[in-house]
């Protein structure tokens, strides 16, 4: 499926808001990569906002780190780490620069090179699965580490985030972060209802934080 004609790119003011609001304007909006293979886009249908030193489920509750210095911005940067010595997850920084913040990419749906998501994720068993979960939404799009701190709201940058259709209010759903030992019940997960490839809820519990 091709992408909308012209679509528009997020700008680093729009994303220099608290990740709340961050996270219920990326729904519905585009992660087009650039790859060796061709495009491929993934519509964002679930997300998860993370908060710095007041959001014990942050990376950033400590302070700055090297592993977690793009956190502190600026807005638009993608911030890259890999969890569990398993696979990597990505995030969209936001809120003002020196001020940690931003929104994990839980899930989303394959838009365009839809062909390439499936010989990079062969085990999935729909077009729906190929982005469901962090780890697959990063693998179809070939990001990894080398990713971490590329700007997502530059036009020549081979990663970006593109405007998508408005998911009405009524649409978006609000519940608990997966995967965190901490700050667990905090609403900061929210999803397109009705959508296939949103990601299935699983309480955290021992592992250590998730994102941010």
């Amino acid at each position: 499926m091709a992408l909308m004609s012209a679509p528009r790119q997020l700008t680093e003011q729009e994303l220099s808001v608290d990740p709340v609001d961050a996270a219920k304007l990326l729904l519905g909006c585009v992660l087009q990569a650039d790859t060796p293979q061709g495009p491929v886009a993934v519509r964002l249908v679930e997300v998860e906002a993370y908060r710095g030193g007041d959001d014990p489920a942050s990376h950033c509750y400590r302070g700055r780190t090297p592993r977690n210095d793009v956190m502190f911005g600026p807005a638009g940067r993608l911030y890259v780490y890999f969890v569990y010595g398993m696979h990597y997850c990505a995030n969209i920084v936001s809120l003002t620069d020196g001020v940690p913040g931003a929104v994990l990419l839980r899930a989303g749906e394959v838009i365009t090179g839809v062909d390439i998501a499936r010989a990079r994720r062969p085990s999935a068993r729909s077009t729906a699965e190929l982005a469901k979960g962090p780890a697959r939404l990063t693998g179809v799009l070939g990001l990894d580490r080398a990713h971490n701190g590329i700007n997502l709201t530059d036009p020549d940058s081979p990663l970006r985030v593109l405007a998508g259709d408005p998911v009405p209010a009524e649409s978006i759903k609000a519940g608990p972060r997966v995967g965190v030992a901490v700050a667990m019940d905090v609403p900061w997960r929210f999803w397109v209802d009705g959508s296939p490839a949103v990601s299935t809820y699983r309480r955290g519990g021992k592992r250590g934080t998730r994102s941010g």
